[in-house]
């Protein structure tokens, strides 16, 4: 089942999450709603936090940008209580979005390879290296984790230019494609 996804200016994405244990309730359905959402959504990656929940899970699917990212073929990935433990010094920078701030993409830089430890959804735990743009799609959703958004690796002048963006978002002045929900709603 689909969830509103939560937008720019609500509390929970600004939180760091909790980390979970494998008697978080009706876990398997959550992960399946998150999935859900994002499918819906038309998006590669969902967290917790965008949809209310303050825990440290996140799920991935970046099968569908296989075309463009030869790496992508097959990464589908439920993460919980994931740790970034060591990214390399090699960056690039590509525009990102998110369901969180729709309408808005910037160009970030990134590291182009990550190791990341994790527990799947059997709580069966995992250490990976992340390469290209799913390291993107990794960092990306880890930074939810954390209480981080990509525009906060923007430039002050970018953030000046997005800020009107930014308060329409607040106010529920955008349209989406998918369920939301705004601060005060």
């Amino acid at each position: 089942m689909a969830l509103p996804i939560y937008l720019y200016g609500q509390p929970v994405l600004r939180k760091v999450a909790e980390e979970i244990d494998k008697e978080y309730p009706k876990l398997k359905e959550l992960v399946a709603s998150m999935f859900d959402t994002m499918y819906e959504s038309e998006g590669v990656g969902l967290a917790a936090p965008q949809i209310g929940l303050s825990i440290r899970l996140l799920v991935i699917d970046t099968t569908v940008l296989a075309d463009d990212f030869p790496e992508c073929e097959g990464f589908k990935r439920v993460m919980i209580n994931a740790n970034i433990v060591e990214c390399n010094n090699e960056e690039v920078s590509l525009e990102e979005g998110c369901l969180s701030l729709p309408g808005i993409h910037e160009k970030v830089s990134r590291p182009t390879l990550i190791r990341v430890r994790y527990m799947d959804e059997n709580f069966v735990k995992h250490e990976e290296i992340v390469q290209g743009f799913n390291a993107r799609a990794v960092q990306h959703e880890y930074d939810h984790l954390e209480g981080k958004l990509f525009i906060d690796y923007i430039s002050t002048i970018r953030k000046q230019l997005i800020k009107s963006k930014l308060n329409s978002i607040i106010k529920g002045n955008m349209r989406c494609s998918y369920r939301t929900k705004v601060v005060g709603k």
